[in-house]
């Protein structure tokens, strides 16, 4: 006899929850073939926009393996695990109708028993996505990672982004954008369902980890699929790519601009001047400068004129794309291998020029144009000079001019649209010229790349949480940029409550943290601080729980203090140490808050 009304319903919930049970107490085996995965695919037409192709699947158990946080990144947040992790690991390939293409995921289904309702995306790096899905599987969580539909496995998206000269691959600059991640994941948490027979009232929750781009794709999945995801871990995101990406050719452009190439070691040697005069400025003397807007407020340059140098000779590598002396630096360079060069670099033995000081002020002051209008922010004070790096030349016995590739680059093939991988040279580029840059950049790229939408509403109202955090002294991606970013987020979202309001408001669900003295997406070998290491556990505390952090747990890996958990100051606060104890408070200081605050007027458009 057909069933009606609630009886029907308590079946259907019954039978669903025995195929729960089932599914759960399964081998991995018995789940792991390619009928199964076949059987649970959703129906074409279930899902907008996604056709899949069933006779593609592909389906094997592996055993005996280790799962990489973050997809292998490893960039502070949790590191490698060496467990043993059993997992399912499937394809499935889709087109998108119509376009005759065809987008293969890899997806990493954790055994049946170590299933925790959970589903995880990991960010990857340069100009490459994650290439493996089993990040998750320390959490309990399947994962994927995505061909993006231009093999994101083996290629990065800089060598596809051109047809050719002048024609530009539109395809695979939405997919690296944002579309490929948001359709991997809308995808993997149906299917996840499936594949572990959940009732469709069970919760899937669903992370984002990543750092520097992939910073930059966590926050493309807060702005464009905010529904799909419950906690987001961003750190030091390259969002605002047509500013951030020309901004890596400033630093060579001042020094032609004043047509001065100081030795590195000069360099070197401001950047150390800096540390040890601005580091008491924060309460204690450990080596790490904590407040650099003290440091800005307080500290001259000009004082280190005259002060001596010394440099060995060596052989030096470097990576031409811009990264901090710190341990995010060969993590984040994937995708970008073609960047980095071997040089001689002779002994350096001298004293801080009045012109090694011009220089290195210029990049502090960051972009202005020829009327004095601001086009960018620029790196924090105490932050090293990686852009800034020059080359030794054996035939003019002379420091020349070394164009890092980060910005060469997209200058070239973003910009100018010409497959060449790095700018010659800088005949006639201006500070001018960078502006131009940058507002040609905006304009092709605002619905792609440029990944600044501040309008958070999807995210925060479906009850996302978004952890954001970035290295103070980053000296690729500047810690001012994320917090400008966090601002116009609240300038958006809450601009019709008072100032008090807006920020209780905002911490409820987005709480940036800026880490003193650290690098790129890692620890800064030039300033021995803290870095946090356990952010993917504190999101599910606060997702799954509500265990909403107040403050940033970091941990001390090297130098004198290593060992010591410092637990960070979320934004605006700043932290001020009681002497030289291990204690120090979150305290509102505007005159500092002052100093991160930024307007463009260079551009006519809105910067956010």
């Amino acid at each position: 006899m057909r069933q009606h009304g609630c009886a029907a319903v308590a079946a259907l919930a019954i039978s669903a929850n025995a195929a729960s049970i089932s599914r759960r107490t399964a081998s991995l085996d018995d789940v792991c073939t390619v009928s199964n995965v076949q059987a649970v695919l959703p129906s074409n037409g279930t899902l907008l926009g996604i056709n899949l192709i069933p006779s593609a699947v592909t389906a094997s158990a592996v055993y005996n393996s280790s799962a990489d946080s973050a997809g292998g990144m490893g960039m502070g947040m949790g590191g490698s695990s060496t467990a043993n992790y059993p997992y399912c690991n499937v394809t499935v390939t889709y087109t998108h109708p119509g376009k005759n293409d065809e987008v293969v995921i890899k997806y990493a289904f954790p055994q049946p028993s170590d299933f925790k309702n959970r589903f995880y995306v990991a960010g990857g790096g340069g100009y490459s996505l994650s290439s493996t899905a089993t990040g998750g599987l320390q959490y309990g969580a399947a994962g994927g990672a995505t061909s993006a539909g231009y093999d994101a496995f083996t290629q990065s998206y800089d060598d596809v982004v051109l047809y050719g000269n002048g024609s530009i691959n539109w395809d695979a600059t939405h997919m690296f954008g944002y579309q490929a991640l948001g359709e991997m994941t809308i995808l993997g948490k149906a299917l996840t369902s499936s594949f572990y027979g959940l009732s469709s009232s069970a919760k899937v929750y669903t992370y984002y980890e990543g750092c520097s781009d992939g910073g930059r794709e966590g926050m493309s999945q807060v702005q464009r699929w905010g529904e799909e995801y419950d906690g987001v871990i961003a750190g030091a995101p390259a969002f605002r790519y047509a500013q951030q990406q020309v901004n890596h050719v400033f630093s060579s452009v001042v020094e032609q601009t004043l047509d001065y190439y100081p030795p590195p070691c000069a360099l070197n040697k401001i950047v150390n001047a800096t540390i040890a005069a601005c580091d008491p400025l924060d309460g204690r003397t450990d080596g790490v400068v904590s407040r650099t807007d003290l440091c800005m407020l307080q500290f001259n340059l000009s004082s280190i004129i005259g002060e001596s140098y010394y440099c060995a000779g060596q052989e030096s590598t470097s990576l031409g794309f811009g990264f901090s002396n710190g341990g995010g630096a060969t993590k984040c360079q994937a995708g970008g291998a073609q960047g980095s060069t071997s040089s001689y670099q002779p002994e350096q033995n001298g004293t801080v020029t009045a012109q090694d000081v011009a220089v290195a002020q210029a990049i502090y002051d960051g972009l202005h144009n020829s009327e004095g209008q601001r086009a960018y922010l620029s790196w924090q004070i105490a932050s090293d000079f990686g852009d800034a790096a020059t080359t030794w030349s054996n035939n003019t016995n002379s420091w020349e001019l070394d164009i890092p590739s980060t910005g060469g680059e997209f200058v070239t093939k973003f910009v100018q649209l010409v497959n060449v991988t790095n700018l010659d040279n800088l005949d006639n580029v201006t500070y001018d010229t960078l502006v131009e840059w940058m507002d040609i950049a905006y304009n092709r790229y605002l619905d792609s790349l440029q990944t600044t939408l501040p309008d958070l509403t999807p995210f925060q109202t479906s009850g996302g949480k978004l952890l954001h955090y970035h290295g103070e002294s980053d000296s690729s991606v500047p810690a001012a940029s994320s917090v400008h970013y966090w601002q116009s987020v609240r300038s958006i979202m809450y601009s019709n409550v008072s100032s008090d309001a807006s920020i209780e408001a905002l911490e409820d669900w987005y709480q940036l943290y800026l880490v003193p003295g650290a690098a790129h997406c890692g620890t800064n070998t030039l300033q021995p601080g803290p870095y946090p290491e356990n952010n993917m556990n504190i999101m599910i505390d606060w997702v799954e729980n509500g265990v909403k952090p107040s403050r940033l747990n970091a941990t001390v890996s090297s130098g004198a203090n290593a060992g010591e958990t410092q637990m960070l100051c979320q934004w605006p606060t700043r932290p001020l140490w009681n002497g030289n104890s291990t204690d120090f408070e979150c305290v509102n200081d505007q005159a500092s808050i002052d100093t991160w605050t930024y307007t463009f007027p260079a551009f006519k458009v809105p910067i956010y």
